[in-house]
């Protein structure tokens, strides 16, 4: 089994010392810094599995850190995790559109950390209407790109494009929660002339046609929607 490195950026030292001693309990391979500059250069060292990053650092934020490791093609693939404090709601929303994958709110258990973490190590990579030819299944429903159709419980759904399109690309990444910004410029396209509650509007209508389903379609309050994987 793979022992994933975990690169640990955390200002406070008592956080930083229980955070570490959790996670090598738990067989990862870890290195903790205490400020932004230093977490680039080691990320950028070490290339880790994944980055616990807290979003209060002195100097450097976590916000920069977490946009310069997502711009860098050596380090976009690194996974993120942000650690923000209670409340800071428009820091969420800014790391998760900078390509952050989840995030944790102070303070967290941890039993919390490590289930985080291990969800985001098991997500694949983003997809992003990749032109694969194999229909997508997740639980009962059945998504087939190629013919453009989706079966639920094997009975057809009737989607409009735009339904289809952010459907397969929330199942294509389950888990994984997008803001309504993100998913406007990946399922409608940046230069659709909308506003961000239109996604609003297109996730009730896939919703009401999923029926007793609709719950695959999970809202994140204050931040936007993922996909919930039933098989996990």
């Amino acid at each position: 089994m793979k022992s994933h490195n975990v690169v640990i950026v955390e200002d406070e030292a008592d956080i930083r010392e229980v955070i570490e001693y959790n996670l090598k309990r738990e067989g990862y391979r870890t290195a903790a810094v205490a400020d932004g500059e230093r977490a680039l250069q080691l990320v950028r060292e070490s290339l880790p599995d994944l980055v616990l990053l807290d979003l209060m650092l002195p100097g450097l934020d976590g916000l920069e850190v977490c946009q310069r490791l997502k711009a860098d093609s050596e380090t976009r693939h690194v996974r993120v995790i942000m650690v923000t404090a209670k409340g800071e709601e428009r820091d969420i929303l800014m790391g998760l559109d900078l390509g952050a994958d989840d995030y944790l709110t102070k303070p967290f258990s941890p039993k919390e950390l490590l289930g985080r973490i291990r969800a985001v190590l098991r997500r694949g990579p983003l997809q992003e209407g990749q032109a694969s030819a194999q229909p997508l299944v997740r639980g009962p429903m059945l998504i087939d790109r190629e013919r453009h159709q989706v079966q639920l419980d094997r009975r057809p759904v009737d989607l409009t494009a735009t339904e289809f399109r952010l459907l397969h690309f929330l199942a294509n990444n389950p888990g994984r929660v997008f803001t309504r910004d993100q998913l406007l410029s990946r399922v409608i396209g940046e230069n659709a002339s909308v506003v961000d509650r239109n996604i609003d509007v297109h996730v009730r209508a896939v919703r009401k046609k999923l029926g007793e389903h609709r719950d695959l379609i999970h809202t994140v309050r204050g931040v936007g929607y993922c996909f919930r994987n039933p098989a996990a």
